[in-house]
């Protein structure tokens, strides 16, 4: 079945706003990726956490103990997890969008939905808490303190990043489900038009009356005919009529 060309249309732009998310998560990857290999060469300086016990058991402090017992970069790892997530959306949105598949669109839409609830939580939560630096664990390596000041330092360039990216998210949830909902659409047309298609079909008589009509009047029109010769030259051979003796011939009339 030809694909409408409407949603062409929309998959393409579909296609091109998940190509803008790829972009931004494989900078993410070679970001993580690059601090990573400088890490191994350069390694943070051990920082196990140790406070002292007090002698009573304080929650604050177990889960600090916790938080801190995390491996030095995680912050990187956690960079690079990002990166990942949202290439892999935007590898099941692209095929979504080539094959116009119902299924990889609804998927696409719920996780994109759900980063998009995660990075705006994350900023309510950076916006809120003036101390916010204090409730996440220490970063041994100085890779978030130096993200932190670099968009500190651009914060009109960062802002506005910010802004396209999730606007490019946005669009695309909203395309996504728009796109779904025209192919749900038209696959109950299409089912509709096969079931009406097999009731007429269905209700058809297999020998059309028309034909037999017209076969039936053609015949009646020959038999008359060939009626007609047979008593105009005398070669009507029917039972009634008496077979001529040897010698006589029929009059022929």
């Amino acid at each position: 079945m030809r694909t409408p060309c409407s949603h062409t249309c929309l998959a393409f732009i579909l296609k091109f706003l998940n190509f803008l998310n790829a972009f931004v998560g494989v900078v993410i990857i070679i970001y993580s990726a690059y601090v990573l290999n400088q890490l191994q060469h350069h390694p943070p300086p051990n920082d196990s956490g140790f406070r002292p016990n007090s002698g009573a058991f304080n929650p604050d402090d177990a889960l600090s103990s916790n938080l801190n017992s995390l491996p030095a970069p995680w912050f990187t790892y956690a960079f690079l997890a990002i990166g990942i997530l949202i290439v892999f959306i935007s590898f099941v949105g692209f095929v979504g969008a080539e094959a116009i598949s119902g299924c990889c669109l609804c998927f696409y839409a719920v996780l994109t939905t759900i980063f998009i609830l995660s990075e705006v939580g994350l900023v309510i939560f950076i916006a809120l808490d003036r101390q916010w630096e204090k409730d996440i664990p220490s970063d041994p390596t100085g890779e978030l303190d130096r993200l932190w000041t670099f968009i500190n330092d651009n914060a009109d360039v960062s802002m506005w990043v910010g802004i396209v990216i999730l606007t490019v998210q946005v669009l695309s949830v909203l395309l996504a489900v728009v796109l779904r909902s025209l192919v749900s659409r038209q696959n109950e047309d299409d089912d509709l038009e096969g079931e009406y298609g097999f009731r007429n079909s269905s209700r058809e008589p297999l020998i059309s009356p028309y034909s037999g009509q017209a076969s039936g009047s053609a015949r009646g029109d020959s038999d008359i005919w060939s009626v007609r010769m047979r008593e105009k030259y005398g070669l009507n051979t029917s039972s009634s009529d008496a077979k001529p003796k040897f010698g006589e011939s029929k009059s022929i009339s």
